[in-house]
């Protein structure tokens, strides 16, 4: 059985998860809107991972006799500027996400929740490769820059990439 300062600070963190996919999306519907399809892939697809993280919050509730209490989502930006800009923004709010974690997985320390722990090691590792993946893009675009060859390019790979 779940603790209530467990439980509580869980639902938070799937709230938090579904805000992470709200405001990806929110990005992917800007670079649709202007034409840089491999961009809105590639977030589109963050979307959808996100969703998958806040589920397995969901699920590890539910399978230790807590309750789900879903909470309200903030409305995410929707006006964006460069590439850059967004995956610096990309990139912060996966740090934010990342300390978030660590201090899911301290309080599981902290209450000897041994299951917790367990599963919030698996968000340990991902948001490393969370963090990774940010990084490269937005030294990519320090690089290239906001227009240009390397540009579409760029949007090019990213709309490669797979589920």
């Amino acid at each position: 059985m779940l603790k209530n300062n467990i439980e509580d600070a869980l639902n938070e963190q799937i709230k938090n998860e579904l805000y992470s996919s709200y405001l990806y999306l929110s990005m992917s519907a800007h670079f649709e809107s202007i034409n840089l399809s491999g961009f809105a892939n590639w977030l589109r697809l963050q979307y959808e991972e996100e969703v998958s993280h806040a589920m397995k919050i969901f699920k590890h509730i539910n399978d230790r006799g807590g309750r789900v209490i879903l909470q309200a989502i903030d409305q995410p930006p929707s006006d964006f500027q460069s590439p850059l800009h967004i995956f610096e923004n990309v990139l912060e709010h996966e740090r934010q996400i990342t300390e978030l974690i660590n201090k899911l997985y301290e309080l599981a320390l902290n209450e000897s929740d041994y299951p917790a722990q367990v599963m919030l090691q698996w968000f340990i590792s991902e948001q490393v490769e969370e963090e990774k993946m940010a990084v490269e893009i937005v030294e990519q675009l320090k690089l290239i820059g906001d227009q240009g060859t390397a540009l579409l390019m760029l949007d090019k790979r990213l709309g490669s990439r797979e589920g």
